[in-house]
C-alpha cells in the first residue's frame, strides 16, 4: 500500500508540474536549472533533499543500467513497462522536488541570517 501511494503521488506530481508550467508556474527550464543548485545545497547540508536525491539517483541508475529486474528481450512489453514506470516516477519526482527546492530557495532569500539573542 505504501509503495502504491508513493507511486501515485509521483504520478500526480508529474501531472501537476506539467500543468503548472503552462499556468505560469516554474518552467521546465527553470526546474532543470535548479537541479545543480539543489544538489549543491543538499551536499552542503543546507537543504533536506538527501534521501529524495538518493532515490532519484538510484532510479536513474536502474533506468540506464543494462541489468534489469524484468529483462526486455524475453518479456517484451512487460520488460519495457517497468522502465516506463521508473521513467515516469523519476520525472514526477524531479519536477516535484525542484518545485519544492525553488520554493525553499525563495523563502530562504527573504530571511536574514543571524542568531536569536535571548
Amino acid at each position: 500500500m505504501g509503495k502504491t501511494l508513493k507511486r501515485s503521488a509521483a504520478f500526480s506530481a508529474l501531472a501537476r508540474a506539467l500543468a503548472a508550467g503552462s499556468r505560469g508556474g516554474p518552467s521546465l527550464g527553470a526546474r532543470l536549472a535548479a537541479l545543480p543548485r539543489m544538489i549543491r545545497a543538499t551536499a552542503r547540508g543546507e537543504y533536506d533533499g538527501g534521501l529524495r536525491l538518493a532515490l532519484m539517483t538510484a532510479a536513474t541508475a536502474y533506468i540506464v543500467s543494462p541489468v534489469d529486474l524484468l529483462p526486455e528481450i524475453p518479456l517484451a512489453v512487460f520488460g519495457l513497462a517497468d522502465d516506463a514506470v521508473m521513467v515516469t516516477w523519476l520525472a514526477g519526482s524531479v519536477l516535484a522536488e525542484t518545485e519544492r527546492f525553488l520554493e525553499w530557495e525563495a523563502r530562504r532569500g527573504s530571511t536574514i541570517p543571524g542568531h536569536v539573542v535571548s
